[in-house]
């Protein structure tokens, strides 16, 4: 076992690899942020379907590049994490360009692998404000999501684990984020503790991620339960009086190991519902929609195996709290009892890690009609049953600039 302070001190970020991210002349998979600390970039990662390279490229703002009737009016923005920018497949293959193709409108992509719902909210915050805004809105949440929310710094977390890749493949760095205030016990908005450039070289020091992150109670209890490191359990045991938990029980390593799972799961859900409260709040003033999209990938094992979800009691608050929901874990529950197959084959379908093609194109088949009967006036492609008289001209590309391309 090691200390906290310790485990911080070994996530200080060599300086070279700041530098690879922070250069716009490189490619590389994010980049840098003041806000929510990282967008999608450019990048080649080398982690498809059958060995394959993907084609994973964004725009200036770090929205997923569109290809389906982008220049088309945009009724629908997508926020959340890497199972919304759709990691692990090229930009055609995600769930919203299906989805588009199959409404026959565009569908924006938002989302960047990492974020929790704390920054896909802030970046919804951003950009529904802007004249990129639309009237419907999904926020989908997936697995640790809910715990990200409150970490200041990801990599800190993750720094033993992922391969940065020499900067290539670098993101997590620190981001706002929010956290129970130990004194009141309510939940507190915090800004980015390195909003530019040159803050963000001083997660190089190692005393600067020490100092920093000593009492990100949320990275602590992450640390604590996957690398047996040593937390600071007066400070831990206050975070669970506010959150109504018992106190954790260090009188044996198993004991001690579930109380923090139990406590940092229990700060993760808080601040979910904290969080969609705030975005539906947030959407209600600007006259928007909102609909929550869940899918975690223990919740569908769990599913898929019979067994309780650990994320239930989050599930049942939405539903009682009447916000629109659509809950893909139900859905791969019943598409498996069509099958004769383990859970292990079965889960080959449609995921390589992330969603594979396959599993994007499934997941836009079945939350189409949610869509469809959400949105208003109706997709052109279900606009009653007779054919109307269409302009196509939205819809056929620039033949100019095709002949202009194909005469090289």
């Amino acid at each position: 076992m090691i200390s906290y302070k310790q485990f911080l001190a070994e996530a200080a970020v060599p300086r070279e690899t700041i530098d690879r991210f922070l250069d716009e002349s490189e490619p590389t998979w994010a980049q840098f942020d003041p806000e929510v600390g990282y967008t999608l970039g450019r990048f080649l990662p080398h982690d498809g379907l059958h060995d394959s390279w993907t084609i994973s490229t964004s725009l200036d703002n770090g929205q997923r590049t569109p290809w389906l009737y982008a220049d088309q009016l945009c009724r629908l923005n997508t926020y959340g994490d890497s199972f919304t920018q759709c990691h692990q497949v090229s930009d055609g293959e995600t769930w919203q360009e299906y989805l588009a193709a199959h409404l026959g409108e565009p569908v924006r992509n938002f989302g960047m692998g990492g974020f929790g719902v704390n920054q896909a909210y802030r970046r919804m915050r951003r950009v529904e404000t802007s004249d990129l805004g639309a009237e419907y809105v999904i926020l989908y949440i997936w697995g640790d999501d809910h715990c990200s929310s409150v970490m200041r710094s990801r990599h800190a977390a993750t720094h033993r684990v992922w391969d940065d890749q020499n900067g290539r493949l670098f993101h997590g760095n620190f981001w706002a984020n929010i956290e129970i205030d130990l004194t009141t016990g309510q939940f507190t908005e915090r800004p980015n503790l390195c909003p530019t450039p040159d803050a963000l070289l001083q997660m190089c020091d190692p005393d600067f991620m020490v100092e920093s992150l000593h009492d990100d109670l949320m990275v602590m209890l992450y640390a604590m339960e996957q690398f047996d490191v040593e937390g600071d359990m007066p400070l831990l045991n206050q975070l669970a009086h506010h959150l109504s938990e018992a106190p954790i029980d260090t009188s044996d390593p198993q004991t001690t190991l579930e109380g923090v799972t139990r406590l940092k799961l229990a700060y993760g859900f808080a601040a979910s519902r904290y969080l969609v409260d705030q975005a539906q709040q947030f959407l209600d003033g600007l006259g928007k929609q909102l609909l929550v999209c869940l899918l975690c990938p223990t919740a569908t094992n769990q599913v898929l195996n019979g067994q309780p979800r650990y994320d239930q009691a989050f599930a049942d608050h939405l539903r009682e709290a009447d916000f629109r929901v659509f809950d893909m874990n139900e859905i791969h529950g019943e598409d498996f009892g069509d099958f004769n197959l383990s859970v292990d084959d079965y889960r080959r379908r449609y995921w390589i890690g992330h969603y594979s093609p396959a599993g994007n194109h499934f997941f836009a088949y079945h939350l189409k009609n949610t869509v469809v009967y959400w949105l208003e006036p109706k997709p052109r492609t279900y606009r009653g049953d007779t054919m109307a008289i269409s302009d196509f001209s939205g819809y056929l590309p620039d033949t100019a600039m095709l002949r202009e391309v194909a005469s090289g």
